[in-house]
């Protein structure tokens, strides 16, 4: 890709991106959140056409008009946001496009065949091609959209955030895919802003910064991380936890006393003072996300309670989380925490409409205001207010999310995944955000998949194992390795 230029409405998104990829090898796109790399991955794909330069492919000049041109060429996308048809089973998402087929009949078994083929090169035997893709958890739709992508006969595969959403192992067998690929001679683009990912599956690194190649071609093992971060982001970043406080004596802001949800989890217990951040550790399906769901009232618990600031809520009840001082930035942003076709301002005041109405009626340059005060606090880009959310990148995204509750002054405040698809600079201020919060006196209740992020961050840690505590205590007493012999305990044991 040589000069790329791509102008939407009040913005230049790439502004003469240039981006070479070999064939056998693994190449990182880095950059920050709303650098480009999106639109850069949309344009290799057919969904956008570039305003200015060319893109050549094995050797000659093509034009990709639409996704379909790509995929005949043997270019295949996993998109960090996934586009799976939740009505539609597994096999008909993986086949789609491309299903097997005579006189215009489809071969249903074929297709469940290769499906399951595909899924068990992935090493997910266990997810059933006749299974609705809606009923499946992330990771395991993220496994789909894989299969997907494979199921073509690709040369260039473009991997978005792939492991956002998957634990551990998932991770390592992602990896294991990924060099039998380029074994075969087929050619990745690898985008994360897990650094150490970078190091341990690339192998050259193209970084971006507003809309611009600022390095092509680094080595991903032998460039600094500071190098990285700098080229990122313009200016040094110390990535690093801020420094833990003492919690403030006092009663628990948050009493969740065993709590259950039915086939999920049970018996979960756990208290959070003012001030105080408590982590959620454990591996994709051991009910982390669920745990906060039903603590928000997202789901209706079986048996337990949850009392917030001496008040048990209801049961079941969004609304009485909501006004007894509960947020939740859910894991899935874009079906669970967004109003997609809503303006910026709009996701931002919707729980806290209420503060800008007068008479029944909005006051709608207060509720701008506000909305423009956290959107630059939290440097959500491009910094308009009036934009469609859904056009913003992934991380900026998270950003509108976090700055909804902060408007709402929550008491406690529930953080699935904050930093999922989120750059390094950002994640340094997410960081910040958090610790600043409950030095404000917020109870915060964080989930990561990233077991440093847990115990960098919280003053306390439970273990979540196949939906039991399996650990409880100060995050200063336990380490990495320790907590993931806890949970990797079940897992083996399930094999088993």
């Amino acid at each position: 890709m040589r000069g790329i230029v791509k102008v939407f409405p009040g913005v230049r998104a790439l502004d003469g991106v240039d981006l070479d990829v070999r064939a056998g090898e693994v190449h990182c796109l880095l950059g920050q959140n709303g650098a480009g790399k999106s639109t850069l991955i949309k344009t290799l794909a057919g969904v956008h056409q570039p305003d200015e330069g060319s893109i050549h492919w094995q050797g000659r000049r093509v034009r990709l008009a639409h996704p379909q041109a790509a995929t005949r060429q043997g270019i295949a996308t996993i998109y960090q946001e996934l586009d799976l048809v939740e009505h539609l089973t597994v096999a008909e998402n993986i086949s789609l496009g491309h299903e097997p087929a005579t006189a215009g009949f489809t071969h249903r078994a074929e297709a469940r065949r290769a499906a399951a083929a595909l899924l068990a090169r992935l090493g997910h035997p266990e997810i059933s091609p006749s299974t609705p893709v809606g009923r499946l958890s992330a990771a395991s739709q993220q496994i789909v959209s894989m299969a997907r992508a494979l199921s073509h006969e690709v040369r260039l595969i473009v991997m978005d955030e792939p492991s956002a959403v998957l634990d551990q192992s998932e991770v390592a067998r992602l990896f294991t895919v990924i060099r039998e690929l380029t074994e075969q001679g087929v050619a990745v683009v690898y985008i994360s802003h897990r650094l150490a990912e970078i190091r341990e599956i690339g192998d050259r690194v193209t970084v971006l910064k507003d809309g611009r190649t600022v390095a092509a071609g680094l080595p991903a093992a032998g460039t600094p991380t500071s190098e990285l971060i700098h080229l990122m982001t313009g200016r040094d970043i110390e990535y690093a936890f801020p420094e833990r406080r003492p919690v403030p004596p006092g009663e628990p802001v948050l009493d969740v006393a065993d709590l259950s949800l039915r086939g999920v989890f049970s018996g979960v217990s756990l208290q959070v003072r003012p001030g105080e951040v408590v982590g959620l550790a454990g591996l994709v399906g051991s009910g982390r996300s669920e745990v906060l769901e039903t603590i928000y009232g997202a789901r209706k618990a079986t048996t337990g309670t949850v009392t917030v600031a001496g008040r048990r809520l209801r049961r079941g009840s969004v609304g009485a989380a909501v006004a007894a001082g509960v947020g939740l930035c859910p894991e899935e942003r874009k079906s669970q925490g967004l109003l997609l076709d809503e303006s910026v301002y709009r996701n931002i005041s919707i729980s806290t409409l209420g503060r800008f109405s007068r008479g029944g009626f909005l006051t709608g340059s207060a509720e701008r205001r506000a909305a423009a005060e956290h959107t630059r606090a939290l440097d959500v880009r491009p910094a308009d207010i009036e934009r469609t959310v859904r056009t913003l990148s992934g991380g900026n995204q998270q950003k509108v999310v976090l700055a909804r509750w902060l408007l709402r002054q929550c008491r406690v405040l529930l953080l699935d995944e904050p930093t999922r698809g989120v750059d390094v600079g950002a994640r340094s201020e997410i960081y910040a955000l958090i610790r600043r919060l409950a030095d404000e006196g917020v109870a915060v209740v964080l989930v990561s998949s990233e077991v440093p992020e847990v115990l960098g961050l919280a003053d306390r840690v439970l273990v979540l194992r196949e939906g039991h505590v399996a650990h409880t205590g100060p995050a200063d007493e336990i380490d990495e390795h320790r907590v993931l012999d806890l949970v990797m305990e079940g897992a083996v044991r399930s094999r088993e």
